[in-house]
């Protein structure tokens, strides 16, 4: 199993890629913390606890889900009951979450939330489009370094797929606004597939998604 490890200033986050789908699943460690934030226990429990193993074990203080899409939340309900009841999706995906996982969601989150849990805060942006309730969590460590887990919503190269033009345009808008509008060319991007990116390599590309809409 391949772990990516990426240290920031107050926190560390592992991730590993599961399933045909090649999913994202991503560890949230607070510096000289001994329990963990999963965020998208998309497939493979079995992988999923080999990375809390690598990251030296421990509880693990909630399970946040990007978005209600089947392919996220596989693992979710026998992670819900193997590792922590604590799970947390936005307010507008939660139901479709349950429906999809059969995992009931504890506790949901709005845009401009501010999640404090695991010994971190993390800022909950609502990016609508992709799925109703798609969001983004968002951490800035004490060096002032943000990190979007961005979910499907934001990739290298573009916006995440819509299935409308309205869609498109609220996931543009949405991205623009309150993503690219708030956060630095530094911040780093980390998606629910594939490799990150930074802001900054994606915005002079923003006219160019607009007008290809994609």
């Amino acid at each position: 199993m391949d772990i990516s490890t990426r240290e920031f200033s107050g926190f560390t986050i592992r991730s590993i890629s599961v399933s045909e789908m090649q999913n994202n699943v991503y560890l949230v460690t607070a510096e000289g913390a001994d329990s963990h934030v999963l965020v998208d226990a998309a497939d493979d429990l079995p992988a999923i606890q080999e990375l809390i193993s690598a990251a030296g074990g421990g509880e693990v203080d909630a399970i946040l889900t990007t978005h209600r899409h089947w392919d996220h939340v596989r693992a979710l309900k026998d992670a819900a009951q193997t590792l922590t009841e604590r799970t947390i999706a936005g307010v507008d995906d939660a139901e479709a979450i349950t429906e999809e996982s059969g995992a009931p969601i504890a506790e949901t989150v709005a845009n401009e939330d501010v999640l404090v849990v695991g010994g971190l805060s993390f800022a909950c942006v609502a990016l609508r489009g992709h799925t109703p309730g798609s969001i983004a969590f968002v951490l800035s460590d004490e060096d002032g370094q943000d990190v979007i887990l961005s979910g499907d919503s934001l990739f290298p190269g573009g916006p995440g797929k819509t299935w409308s033009d309205e869609d498109f345009d609220s996931l543009m808008d949405d991205l623009e606004e309150r993503v690219f509008g708030r956060f630095a060319d530094e911040a780093q991007v980390l998606p629910g597939h594939g490799d990150g990116t930074t802001l900054g390599a994606e915005r002079p590309h923003l006219a160019e998604w607009r007008a290809r809409r994609w």
